[in-house]
C-alpha cells in the first residue's frame, strides 16, 4: 500500500481507501479499479493524494517500480489503442487490396474516420507518440508504416497550428503516401538483406506508382503530390525528379519528416527499433537542410518537448530523467543521473540509447 499523488496515479490502480472530498461527500469507494474516467473525478473534486494498493500486473511488475513504458503497457488506454489501431489497420488493408484487385474507389471518409477514431484513445496523460513507441513490434513497411505516418501527420499538424481541415487533409496524405508499394514484390519490399542496385531502383518506383493510383481517384491534390514528392529534398537530392524546396508541395514536405521518423523508430526485418533521440541525432549529423526548416526544427522541438522528464538510459548504462532540451543540440538533452546533471551536449561520446 502506498499514497500516490493523483497525478501518478494509472488506470488499473486500486484504491486503499474511502476517498472524501472537503464535504466529507465520498468521491471513491476504497477497492475501486481506477479508470481514466475515475482519476478525472479525483482531479474535479481536487484531491491531492490516495492510497493504492499494490498491484502486481501479469508480467509480475509492480506499478510502484514500473517504468513509464510498462505502465502504459499496462494502462487499459493502451490495451484500447492497441484494439482499435488492429481494426483500423486491418480495415485499411481491405480497402486497399479491394481498389488493387476489383478497382474499387477509395473509401477517403471512412479510412479518415478509422485513423481518427484510434487517435481519439490518446489522451494528455499517453499521448499518441507514448502509445506507438510501445508498440513497435508491427514489421510492416507498408500498411503499418502508413497507419503510422497517418497518425503521427494528425499530431504534427496541431504542432504546426493548421486549420482543422488541413490536420485531416494532412492525415489522409499520410495514410495513402506509400501507397505505390502495392505494386512493388513482397520479396523485394520484406527482403531481410541489402537491396541490389537494380531492386533499390524498383523500389524507388513507388512514389510515381503511387501517383498513377491516386491519379485516377478523385482526390485533392495534396494526396496525390505527397505520393510523389515525400521522397524529394529541399536540397533537390530526392527523388523521383529531382525537386527543389519551392517546388515540392507542401503536405508532401510534411509528410517527409514523419515518414523517415516513423520508418527509423520502427523496427525492420534487419534491425530493431531506434531510440527517438538516435534518429533525431541522425536528422542534425545528415543535414536538416534537406527539409524544410520551419517542418523540421518544429517536429524535431515537439519530438523532445514528448520525451521531457522521462526515464532513459545512456550509452554508458547509466539511467537518468531528461529534465532540459538543448535547442541548439536537440539529440543531446540534460540528464538527471542520481545527484549529476549531465549535459549530453558536451559529451561527444554520450547517447541516449534508449527510453525506459
Amino acid at each position: 500500500m502506498k499514497r500516490l499523488r493523483v497525478s501518478e496515479l494509472v488506470p488499473g490502480m486500486v484504491t486503499a481507501e474511502d476517498v472524501f472530498n472537503y464535504n466529507g461527500q465520498m468521491v471513491l469507494p476504497c477497492g475501486m479499479t481506477l479508470t481514466d474516467k475515475a482519476i478525472t473525478r479525483l482531479e474535479f473534486y481536487s484531491i491531492l493524494s490516495v492510497k493504492v494498493e499494490d498491484i502486481i500486473n501479469e508480467d509480475g511488475i509492480s506499478y510502484e517500480s514500473a517504468t513509464l513504458s510498462q505502465r502504459i503497457q499496462a494502462s487499459a488506454e493502451f490495451k484500447a489503442f492497441t484494439k482499435d489501431y488492429d481494426d483500423g489497420l486491418k480495415n485499411f488493408k481491405d480497402s486497399i487490396n479491394r481498389l488493387v484487385t476489383e478497382n474499387e474507389p477509395i473509401p477517403v471518409d471512412e479510412m479518415l474516420d478509422n485513423a481518427l477514431h484510434i487517435l481519439a484513445q490518446a489522451s494528455t496523460k499517453y499521448n499518441t507518440l507514448d502509445m506507438l513507441h510501445n508498440m513497435r513490434q508491427y514489421d510492416d513497411m507498408t500498411f503499418a508504416h502508413s497507419m503510422n505516418v497517418a497518425l503521427i501527420c494528425n499530431v504534427f499538424s496541431k504542432w504546426l497550428k493548421w486549420s482543422p481541415e488541413d490536420q485531416r487533409l494532412l492525415t489522409m496524405c499520410g495514410l495513402l503516401h506509400d501507397i505505390g508499394k502495392v505494386k512493388i514484390p513482397d520479396a523485394i519490399i520484406k527482403k531481410p538483406d541489402r537491396l541490389t542496385d537494380e531492386e533499390y531502383k524498383l523500389v524507388k518506383t513507388h512514389a510515381v506508382e503511387g501517383y498513377h493510383i491516386l491519379k485516377a481517384q478523385n482526390l485533392d491534390p495534396h494526396v496525390i503530390n505527397s505520393a510523389l514528392m515525400h521522397h524529394e529534398k529541399c536540397d533537390g537530392t530526392g527523388y523521383p525528379l529531382g525537386l527543389a524546396s519551392e517546388r515540392i508541395d507542401r503536405f508532401a514536405k510534411a509528410v517527409a519528416v514523419v515518414d523517415v521518423y516513423d520508418a527509423m523508430t520502427s523496427a525492420r526485418i534487419y534491425r530493431g527499433a531506434l531510440c527517438p533521440f538516435r534518429v533525431i541525432e541522425l536528422f542534425e549529423s545528415e543535414g536538416l537542410q534537406k527539409y524544410d526548416a520551419e517542418f523540421i526544427l518544429t517536429f524535431l522541438e515537439n519530438i523532445v518537448n514528448t520525451y521531457l522528464h522521462n526515464e532513459v538510459r545512456l550509452s554508458d548504462g547509466r539511467i537518468g530523467h531528461i529534465v532540459f532540451s538543448n535547442k541548439m543540440n536537440l539529440s543531446k538533452p540534460i540528464v538527471q543521473c542520481g545527484d549529476e546533471m549531465v549535459n549530453l551536449s558536451l559529451e561527444h561520446d554520450l547517447h541516449i540509447d534508449e527510453l525506459l
